[in-house]
């Protein structure tokens, strides 16, 4: 095996379950959740026209602006996975465009997630596939390698191991890891119920606002 070309297995994927589970949550409840220590970075945004993405990740590794081991990705992806590439977080080449993304689309995936650039904007903007990126840049990509496949990555300090859960809304990506999930979700559960019961307070007029001057008085500010 030559030195910076890796493709191993993927020894764990986040069950459909917990997928749909998570699906049904706020990205923002879940982060809270998780101590609010865990984030993709606040350039990664979605660059579909809108639409929540879920999954298992099957990661990538790749020199920036090159795709060479995302196209592998492509082919060794199964339905509902969401492919995550580290690309260094570089914007001088998009590492996918609009053809990759319909490969994505066609072969079942739940969607994309870029640390770097794609192009073809206007279309896949147009679209609800989910695709996730740091910018966007008409140049294109390289193919030469090296990339690694189902290794640990990391976006912006966020790492991601093969078959955590990708989680992502108009807030941005979040990864759920794979051991965590049963627990993180049913505090982001709890949280979301108790969200909605405070906003119906709010709309109705009773949202009890005293602990405002609480803690500015427990912090020694007196109004």
């Amino acid at each position: 095996m030559m030195i910076g070309f890796q493709i191993a297995k993927r020894m764990r994927r986040i069950d459909e379950g917990m997928v749909d589970r998570f699906r049904r949550l706020p990205v923002a409840n879940i982060s809270d959740s998780m101590a609010r220590m865990t984030a993709g970075g606040a350039s990664l945004r979605p660059m579909h026209a809108g639409g929540v993405l879920a999954g298992p990740a099957l990661t990538v590794k790749t020199r920036p602006g090159d795709n060479l081991m995302i196209h592998k990705a492509l082919d060794l992806a199964q339905p509902g996975d969401v492919i995550v590439v580290d690309g260094g977080g570089d914007l001088t080449n998009a590492l996918i465009g609009e053809m990759m993304v319909a490969h994505a689309e066609t072969r079942g995936l739940a969607g994309l997630v870029i640390y770097g650039a794609i192009r073809d904007y206007d279309t896949i903007h147009a679209g609800r596939f989910p695709v996730y990126a740091a910018g966007v840049t008409h140049r294109g990509p390289y193919k030469d390698g090296p990339g690694e496949i189902n290794g640990a990555i990391a976006i912006d300090g966020m790492v991601i191991e093969p078959g955590d859960l990708i989680i992502g809304d108009g807030d941005g990506v979040l990864c759920v890891p794979f051991a965590l999930a049963e627990t993180i979700y049913k505090a982001a559960k709890a949280k979301n119920d108790a969200e909605i019961t405070q906003l119906a307070a709010i709309r109705e007029g009773r949202s009890d606002r005293s602990w405002v001057d609480a803690t500015l008085q427990r912090l020694g500010c007196t109004p």
